[in-house]
Parts: structure tokens; C-alpha cells; sequence
């Protein structure tokens, strides 16, 4: 069994900043995250509580009114580009992945994504990768990969996965001998 906790779901509630403003956040910086919510819930899960993860609508630039239930599992999927960033989360980390996956196909990825389900321009894509996402990238995420136990190439490969998969199975492994 898994559990998932999607770093995008920790954006911080900006029910207090008007529409236009959430708009023109940058989402891509480290400040854009409830840095303390994420770390609670992780450690929450860790030690055997199911959590109410906050789910983030980016259709409205917040967080809406709903959550979502996150049981604890032997293993737990912490699932984001900074999710490597905060030292407090790595030490929770048994294994620290990193996806290294090629500029442009980053860049692709997210115009197909923001035109489908958020319905975006392609102008205004364009030009938040330029302003923000690609300078972070740059600054803060593109760093964290030191920090990987496991660093997998785009599209992933056996030798990878195969080390991934005896890692987990160590872990749970060793929760079940505990």
C-alpha cells in the first residue's frame, strides 16, 4: 500500500489575495508553499494518522473548500519539483528520486497541461515559463538534484526502476520486521 501527498496541493491559501493577484503569484519559487502544513502531514502519516490533504484548484488560483483523506502506508509518495528542496522533508525521505527530464519536453508537458485543463493561452504559458518557471528551475530545483539517492532520466530505465523497487521492498521490509 501507498500513500500520495502531492506537493501542488500545498500551495498556500491565498483566500485572502483578490483574484488578479493570485493570478501573478509565481508559483515556481519555494515561498509559493505551506512549508509547515506539508512537513505536519508528512510526519502525521509517518506515524500512522490519516491526514486532510488540502486540494488546490487551479482554476481559481487557491485552495478550494474541499480535502482529500490520505491514510497512512508503509510507503509514502511525496510527489513534487521542490519535494526535494526542504532539508526537514529529506530527512523524512528513505529514498530521495529525482526526475531529470529535458527542457523542452518540461516546457511541453506544461503547455499541453495548462491549454487542457486549465485553460490557458498559449501567449500566457509562454510567458510565465520565461518569467518565472525556467529562472527557478534554474535556481531551485535544478540544485536539489544533489540531494537524490536516485537520479532517473526522462522516460526512466530498467536498472533504475529495478534499484527503486529493491529499495521500497527493503523498507517495508524493515517496517515489518520492526
Amino acid at each position: 500500500m501507498v500513500s500520495v501527498v502531492m506537493q501542488d496541493d500545498y500551495y498556500c491559501d491565498q483566500t485572502g489575495l483578490p483574484p488578479d493577484v493570485r493570478r501573478k503569484q509565481n508559483y515556481d519559487h519555494p515561498q509559493a508553499f505551506d512549508w509547515p502544513l506539508l512537513i505536519q502531514h508528512v510526519q502525521a502519516l509517518r506515524n500512522g494518522e490519516t491526514i486532510a490533504m488540502p486540494e488546490y484548484d487551479f482554476t481559481i488560483d487557491n485552495r478550494s473548500n474541499k480535502t482529500i483523506a490520505v491514510k497512512p502506508a508503509p510507503v509514502i509518495v511525496i510527489e513534487g519539483l521542490f519535494a526535494l528542496f526542504d532539508a526537514d522533508l529529506r530527512r523524512m525521505m528513505s529514498l530521495k528520486i529525482f526526475v531529470d527530464t529535458a527542457p523542452d519536453v518540461r516546457f511541453i508537458r506544461r503547455m499541453q497541461r495548462d491549454i487542457a485543463e486549465r485553460g490557458r493561452t498559449m501567449e500566457s504559458i509562454i510567458g510565465q515559463y520565461l518569467e518565472t518557471v525556467r529562472p527557478m528551475h534554474k535556481q531551485f530545483i535544478e540544485p536539489t538534484k544533489r540531494h537524490a539517492d536516485v537520479i532517473l532520466p526522462h522516460g526512466a530505465n530498467g536498472p533504475a526502476v529495478d534499484v527503486i523497487t529493491t529499495k521500497v521492498a527493503s523498507v517495508i521490509g524493515q517496517l515489518k520486521g520492526a
